[in-house]
């Protein structure tokens, strides 16, 4: 593993599979009753948020505790951010305090590599999303996700996800969560296709590695999971589709769609959700959607690129059924 996580693009096959093999020990830790390993006992990691967020901001927090980092929750609201401070000045003040990792959100595409280039700080940075371009972990653990329900959650190990087929569904232009996902799962062997609708498709989309169709119904019959992405109208400042009701009718996901899927493909979803948007409540409901699924599997995942970063490359956690699991830290 390299000293930082910024983009999906950085991480190589074997750094990949890694991370999603690391991430299935770390999910046999969710089953004990004391869902905590000391891995990470005595170093700190700070959220560093400077953009809101529900899902990912504690999925970080709840996979640092489970390795027994403290923890140091920092929102730009009702900091020195909103009274004018520079990312620098608030770095250099975490680099005080002794960070050794931070995990960045920002509004602006751009922001964690200045902070992991600009030796600001000694820390590891983790990008948590950056304005409209990579959201890696999320992209991990879709992967992490695909492997367990298309491969199997034994069968799956030291796999990747050679020869299935990915489709991506909706506002790829606004989405960090697209971009990342086309580059992970492209490395670990998938074959990507993204469907939107001609105005949210990004300039250069030619030069990813994947596909681009305008049709929804004639991708469907052929893709062992399909991704929705949410309409990100916070992010628009133009009208990229006539109405509502139209896109649903192009892009949308309901349950006649979903009845074209083959039997074994699933329904994904980063979240939040705009239900009767992109995705029908039948759909969101159905055994086949794994949302709540990416959630759950959002702390093991990161709790696996934290331990990589910060701990190190050998198995977190033993298997020895006669011993109570041993940690690095306990070796």
């Amino acid at each position: 593993m390299k000293r930082h996580l910024i983009s999906a693009a950085d991480l190589t096959r074997d750094d990949a599979v890694l991370i999603l093999d690391t991430a299935e020990e770390m999910a046999r830790v969710a089953d004990r009753p004391i869902k905590k390993l000391p891995t990470l006992r005595g170093l700190t990691v700070v959220n560093l948020f400077f953009e809101d967020s529900t899902r990912t901001r504690i999925s970080f927090e709840a996979a640092a505790k489970r390795l027994s980092a403290d923890v140091i929750n920092f929102s730009a609201k009702g900091s020195s951010v909103s009274k004018g401070e520079s990312l620098k000045d608030t770095a250099l003040t975490l680099e005080a305090m002794g960070a050794d990792a931070v995990v960045i959100r920002h509004h602006a595409s751009g922001a964690p590599y200045r902070l992991a280039t600009s030796g600001w700080i000694d820390s590891a940075v983790v990008n948590a999303g950056d304005g409209t371009h990579e959201h890696p972990t999320q992209a991990l653990l879709d992967a992490f996700t695909m492997r367990r329900r298309l491969v199997g959650r034994d069968a799956g190990l030291g796999k990747d996800l050679a020869g299935r087929r990915i489709t991506i569904v909706g506002d790829v232009l606004h989405s960090r969560v697209a971009r990342s996902n086309v580059h992970l799962l492209h490395t670990l062997g998938a074959e990507v296709t993204l469907v939107a609708p001609p105005t949210l498709v990004p300039i250069g989309v030619e030069t990813w590695p994947c596909e681009v169709s305008y049709s929804l119904d004639d991708v469907l019959p052929k893709s062992d999971a399909v991704m929705m992405l949410r309409v990100q109208r916070e992010r628009m400042n133009a009208a990229f589709f006539p109405t509502e009701r139209e896109y649903s009718r192009r892009y949308g996901l309901d349950g006649d769609r979903m009845a074209k899927m083959p039997e074994h493909a699933i329904v994904m979803h980063p979240g939040p959700m705009n239900r009767g948007m992109e995705i029908t409540a039948q759909v969101a409901d159905s055994d086949r959607c794994t949302a709540v699924e990416q959630v759950a599997n959002g702390v093991s995942t990161r709790m696996a690129v934290l331990y990589l970063l910060l701990g190190g490359s050998e198995p977190a956690v033993t298997t020895t059924p006669a011993a109570p699991a041993r940690t690095e830290e306990s070796k």
